[in-house]
């Protein structure tokens, strides 16, 4: 990706401080498992023909991915106001709102809208990282 020399801004928040968020981004969205829900009932294949239920409780690997989002949302909350609108015009770069060439409009229209949870709209996104990443890199950082 060739950097753009001409640009009129620059970025508030570090590039290495967004890719550690990507880093947590993926990280969370890559435990989200569906297929067990706590509480819920299974059936698990015993030997040959037998079948019991299985009663699930949850696992502590998805203790553990509640506590990376939780450090996440912990992250982002920590971000100020310039920050945070840089977060969100990023990805929305990076999921194709915006060109890069309109990274300092789609940080003043996210400025605009002022997002006041930032950390629950950005957590809302299903591709969270890949978007960061993509419009991070779209922008040149």
């Amino acid at each position: 990706m060739q950097i753009r020399a001409d640009r009129e801004w620059e970025l508030t928040i570090g590039p290495d401080t967004v890719r550690l968020l990507i880093e947590k981004a993926k990280a969370v969205s890559a435990g989200i498992n569906e297929d067990y829900e706590d509480g819920a009932e299974h059936e698990v294949e015993l030997d040959g023909d037998g079948r019991d239920s299985h009663h699930h409780d949850g696992l502590a690997e998805e203790e553990e991915e509640n506590l990376g989002e939780a450090e996440l949302r912990a992250l982002l909350g920590d971000l100020n106001v310039d920050e945070a609108a840089e977060m969100v015009a990023l990805m929305w770069i990076g999921r194709g709102d915006y060109e890069p060439a309109e990274f300092a409009e789609a940080v003043e229209e996210a400025r605009r809208r002022n997002i006041k949870r930032t950390a629950d709209y950005l957590l809302g996104q299903p591709t969270l990282g890949d978007w960061l990443e993509n419009g991070l890199e779209a922008i040149g950082a």
